[in-house]
């Protein structure tokens, strides 16, 4: 499926739109301006995914809750949830069911909030097309990338620009905007002050999984393997283009989380 030809043919019939940005937005685009440019292609409403993320938070807390002595493998990202499914499926027991991923659990509040409007999600991910395609058919997500974004933004030559009263329209100022970076979904719940030392194990990075899953297998004193492939987390991902090291993109969505602690 050709993905920005599909959103330009919906922009160019009017359809109704809303957007789905994801956390790491920050490394791309700056703060109001992708609003701003979003609503200028046609999108009525845009909606921070991390607000998604909250409620992905509270189904793994309430997973954790009902079963104390229980292990999970948890992970938002399709490709470490693919690639267990089809190369290591005897780990794939551990998976937390019914946790939906933030950009699932968006597209949920979306479908409940704006009735007959189309969730489009744009993030840094490849594989979060194969995730709204074959995984979570559902909501009929289209998903996109900020490089075909970017595409789409020359297309419709439309330049950076602010407008000051634009803002998301769903929002979620809380600590699930730091979700990209590794370690974000364990920060962000608040899972550290109810595990012990030990329990958690952070891991990123595609040449680190695999020796990852095979250890939280073999070693029960790790109750929650938190792992993203892509290096330093989702802000490693693909659908970037940026030349700033991964210690510079965090510093983006860090600084982004504490700017707008106050005014969203």
């Amino acid at each position: 499926m050709n993905e920005p030809k599909a959103l330009i043919d919906l922009i160019d019939n009017k359809e109704k739109l809303a957007a789905m940005l994801a956390p790491s937005f920050p490394i791309i685009f700056p703060y109001p301006a992708i609003i701003t440019m979003l609503r200028k292609l046609g999108f009525a409403y845009v909606v921070e995914v991390a607000a998604g993320a909250r409620k992905t938070n509270k189904e793994l807390i309430s997973l954790l809750k009902s079963d104390p002595n229980g292990r999970c493998i948890t992970s938002p990202c399709p490709t470490v949830v693919r690639m267990i499914k089809k190369q290591m499926p005897q780990y794939a027991k551990y998976f937390t069911h019914n946790v939906d991923s933030p950009m699932a659990a968006t597209a949920k509040i979306v479908r409940e909030q704006y009735p007959g409007y189309k969730p489009v999600f744009i993030g840094p991910c490849v594989m979060k097309k194969f995730e709204a395609t074959e995984d979570v058919p559902e909501p009929n997500i289209l998903v996109l990338t900020y490089l075909e974004l970017s595409e789409i933004f020359n297309h419709y030559n439309i330049n950076e620009q602010v407008n000051p009263d634009d803002h998301f329209d769903i929002s979620e100022p809380g600590m699930t905007r730091i979700y990209p970076i590794d370690g974000g979904l364990s920060q962000s719940s608040g899972l550290y002050g109810q595990m012990q030392d030990g329990e958690i194990k952070i891991v990123s990075g595609a040449q680190n999984n695999i020796a990852a899953i095979k250890e939280f297998d073999t070693n029960p004193k790790i109750k929650l393997l938190d792992i993203l492939n892509c290096s330093g987390g989702c802000i490693g991902g693909p659908g970037i283009k940026s030349n700033l090291t991964i210690e510079e993109r965090k510093k983006k969505i860090l600084d982004y989380y504490s700017s707008q602690l106050s005014t969203t």
